[in-house]
């Protein structure tokens, strides 16, 4: 079984959410057709930016129930939805209702409390998850900054030695760039390796992947297709200042308290989410009057992402 490499980008949604903390599903096809109008080619979701881990099992199935229903017919944008957790039964579960509901892709992260350490342990549990939804494309999802899974990428794909026939290729959210490569090479350069940081896409270019999946390109796709276009062109000077924007809007991420910020930016580009669900805390007012004042100041209004009606 072989999957066309995905070539693009691929936004992280945010999962709108009421000012009660619940599911605002009726955002979804606005959602939708927002990422389309800024040239995305699909949506990873129920993912760390997706508040994927502070839903319940149900309320994931009920947002990728409505990723199906408002992308559906649009056989080129591709939704790939994570199913990862810390039970494999409920990965599983998850899976089966993926392919059931007719979504591209499953994406399964290592469980992170009760952990795999060997590469032969983690390719069991992607065998079990993968092999729920045979006829669905499977995505390994490597973040060990969160799962604390050591696993080396490379290792894993040799332990699984191709036993995983729907086993497509790995969403890559590390810097070990020596592992990214070796991976790029393993059965010939058979597995699609998507890169997952935002903040060194450049460098990922220059290895030769051109499919990324990110939480940024929600808000400012506009930078990144115009450094992707750059690198193409030979224009290198100009991908690394447009990197480097990447990484002056990036860094305030981290000054306003991290990955909620992200729905932060999302206001400003027109397409409110609502707030993270606790534990990650969101910024008061006063703060978000000051994160515009120092949006403002890096330009970002020159490279964010639009409505289709502006």
């Amino acid at each position: 079984m072989s999957y066309k490499k995905l070539t693009g980008l691929i936004a992280a949604p945010f999962t709108p959410m009421h000012p009660d903390g619940s599911l605002n599903l009726d955002r979804i096809p606005a959602y939708y057709s927002f990422l389309k109008h800024n040239k995305m080619i699909g949506a990873f979701i129920n993912g760390s930016t997706g508040e994927g881990v502070s839903q319940t099992k149900e309320e994931k199935k009920q947002v990728a129930e409505a990723w199906a229903e408002a992308t559906h017919g649009d056989d080129a944008f591709k939704v790939i939805n994570l199913v990862g957790g810390t039970s494999l039964r409920d990965c599983i579960e998850m899976a089966e209702h993926t392919a059931r509901v007719g979504l591209y892709a499953v994406s399964f992260t290592a469980p992170y409390y009760f952990k795999p350490f060997t590469p032969a342990a983690l390719a069991e549990c992607c065998k079990e998850v993968a092999a729920a939804a045979p006829q669905t494309a499977f995505y390994y999802y490597h973040i060990p900054v969160l799962t604390g899974c050591p696993v080396s990428m490379y290792d894993l794909l040799k332990a699984v030695d191709g036993s995983i026939p729907n086993f497509a290729g790995i969403k890559y959210t590390h810097e070990d760039f020596m592992d990214f490569l070796s991976c790029m090479y393993v059965d010939g350069g058979r597995y699609d390796m998507l890169w997952g940081r935002d903040e060194n896409m450049l460098s990922a270019l220059a290895l030769g992947s051109f499919g990324a999946v990110g939480s940024t390109y929600n808000y400012a796709a506009p930078l990144y297709h115009a450094l992707i276009d750059a690198f193409k062109k030979g224009s290198l000077q100009t991908a690394k200042d447009l990197q480097y924007r990447a990484i002056e809007m990036i860094r305030l991420l981290g000054k306003y308290g991290g990955i909620a910020t992200g729905k932060a930016y999302m206001k400003l580009v027109g397409m409110d989410c609502g707030a993270f669900r606790l534990p990650v805390l969101n910024m008061n007012d006063a703060a978000f009057d000051t994160f515009k004042q120092d949006v403002a100041a890096i330009g970002f209004e020159d490279f964010r992402s639009r409505l289709p009606v502006e």
